[in-house]
């Protein structure tokens, strides 16, 4: 029997203890001295709702699966039917394949390999390590084609503090600026989120507020990091995301529409570009022909108890 998110990698250092997994390289488990950090998913279960999962090459959606890169148009399977989107990369329920781990930290690799929609081929590594300050995930993407390939990143953990919903919840987010979307959750635009019940720059509760929105003009500190916290007033206890300077966007879903834990965690997803950055090309990665400068992008992002 092989459960459905395949291999477990267990890893602990610094009071904290994290299950990776073969499909997709996903983040099952995390917690520190026992409190979960995560919303996690169980051993014999699927992913549902992108919990924990890695999003390459492309996070978030492109309208219509089409977008045109180096002097051709292409066509990506929709994998958001009901939107008409192709969402999420190609290798969340890829099967990685473990490198190398220690009692701390464990390196998972996946070849994407070219095919219709993305005709590239790229060499990703994953590194998973915690410490004492939480844990690390860092991405390595490295193009091993002729040409260019056009690439973003993305990651799709849910944050948790203790009991839900989340509307109980403190927030803290340092972004001064939102996508504006359509109903297709395409972008339509941006707003300032001064004034509005969308600025979080000054901690205060979720409430009632909605969200599946992407965020930018993020405040960082000295060494280019951006963090986000969600703190529990009743326990104290809270959770925090960082991530690095390659990573200028940060969804946020409140999961009002899941089947299930509606409102039970918050999605926190670092991204280094926007939803239809194939589209668009904004902040969209161009990945140097294999063997030339440029031909590969690190970017990295973690979780801590605060």
């Amino acid at each position: 029997m092989v459960a459905p998110s395949g291999e477990q990698f267990e890893i602990e250092g610094g009071g904290y203890r994290a299950v990776l997994v073969e499909c997709g390289a996903g983040l099952r488990v995390l917690e520190h001295g026992g409190r979960p950090l995560v919303l996690g998913y169980g051993e014999d279960e699927l992913a549902a709702s992108g919990r924990g999962q890695l999003l390459a090459p492309w996070p978030n959606r492109i309208g219509d699966g089409r977008y045109s890169f180096g002097g051709r148009d292409l066509q990506l399977p929709l994998s958001e039917p009901a939107r008409g989107n192709a969402s999420h990369g190609l290798v969340r329920w890829a099967s990685w394949t473990v490198e190398e781990q220690t009692p701390h930290s464990v390196s998972l690799v996946y070849r994407l390999m070219a095919q219709p929609g993305y005709p590239w081929t790229v060499d990703l590594h994953v590194l998973h390590d915690l410490s004492a300050d939480g844990l690390t995930v860092t991405v390595t993407a490295t193009n091993l084609s002729a040409e260019a390939a056009p690439y973003a990143l993305g990651a799709h953990p849910y944050l948790t503090t203790g009991r839900g919903p989340v509307d109980a919840w403190e927030l803290t987010l340092p972004a001064a600026t939102r996508l504006l979307v359509d109903d297709r959750m395409l972008p339509d635009g941006r707003d300032d989120v001064r004034d509005t019940e969308l600025d979080y720059r000054m901690t205060r509760p979720v409430r009632s507020v909605s969200l599946d929105t992407a965020f930018t003009d993020l405040t960082r500190d000295e060494e280019g990091r951006v963090e986000v916290v969600v703190r529990d007033p009743r326990s104290g206890d809270g959770t925090a995301l960082w991530a690095d300077a390659r990573h200028p966007w940060l969804q946020l879903f409140t999961g009002d529409a899941l089947p299930v834990q509606a409102r039970e965690a918050l999605a926190v997803e670092p991204m280094t570009a926007p939803p239809d950055a194939f589209r668009s090309g904004e902040d969209l990665v161009v990945l140097a022909p294999a063997g030339s400068p440029g031909d590969e992008h690190t970017a990295s992002w973690g979780i801590r108890a605060v």
